[in-house]
C-alpha cells in the first residue's frame, strides 16, 4: 500500500514522539523521517501544532476504526459481561504492543498544554467514550453515556501502567473491565 507525503509525515511525527518524545519534533526531523522537503512540510502543516493535531487525529480515527470494527462484530452477538471483557482484551491486543501508544498519551498529556491540539485530544477521547458507551448498551447497562468514560479512563490508566512497566501484552485487561463491570468478589 502507497501513502502520501502527508501520511508519511503524520508516521513520521508519530515515530518521533513515541521514540524521543514531544520535544524531539522539529520541522527539519520529521521532513527528514518521512522522506520529503522541508517546504512540502511546512506546506501542509503551517505550525507544529497543525502537525501534532493531525498527527493525533491521524492515529485516534485508525485505532477508532479498528476498534469499532470489532465492536460491530459483537453487537449482535448478544454479549454478556465476561466475554464483553475478553473482547475487548481482544480488540486492545494491537495496541498494547503498538510503540505509538506512547505517542497517543503524550499527545493527550500534551494537549493539556496546547490550546490548539486540546480539541483534537477531546474529540478522540469522546469517540472512545462512544465505543465504550456502545459496549455497555449492548450488555444493557442502564446509563451507558454516563458510565462510559470510567471504562475509557480505566483503559487509559492500564496503558500508563502497561508503559511504566514495560509491559507489552494486554493481559489484565478483561479482570480490570469485569471488576468494573460486575465489582469486586466478596
Amino acid at each position: 500500500m502507497s501513502t502520501t507525503p502527508r501520511d508519511r509525515m503524520l508516521q513520521a511525527t508519530l515515530d518521533l514522539i513515541a521514540d524521543q518524545g514531544v520535544g524531539a519534533v522539529t520541522n527539519r526531523a520529521v521532513a527528514r523521517a518521512a522522506g520529503v522537503s522541508l517546504g512540502s512540510l511546512t506546506y501542509h502543516f503551517p505550525s507544529q501544532s497543525d502537525l501534532l493535531r493531525e498527527a493525533l487525529a491521524a492515529f485516534v480515527d485508525d485505532e477508532i476504526t479498528r476498534i469499532t470494527a470489532h465492536v460491530e462484530q459483537l453487537r449482535d452477538a448478544g454479549l454478556d459481561p465476561d466475554r464483553a471483557a475478553d473482547e475487548v482484551e481482544k480488540a486492545m491486543a494491537g495496541f498494547a504492543a503498538d510503540h505509538h501508544q506512547i505517542a497517543n498519551l503524550e499527545l493527550h498529556l500534551h494537549a493539556a498544554r496546547d490550546p490548539e491540539v486540546r480539541a483534537t485530544s477531546a474529540r478522540s477521547v469522546a469517540a472512545y467514550d462512544r465505543l465504550a458507551a456502545a459496549i455497555l448498551t449492548a450488555l444493557g447497562i442502564k446509563d451507558a453515556d454516563r458510565h462510559a468514560p470510567a471504562v475509557v479512563s480505566l483503559l487509559y490508566g492500564l496503558a500508563v501502567r502497561r508503559l511504566a512497566t514495560g509491559a507489552t501484552s494486554a493481559t489484565g485487561t478483561a479482570d480490570a473491565l469485569r471488576t468494573l463491570l460486575v465489582g469486586l468478589p466478596r
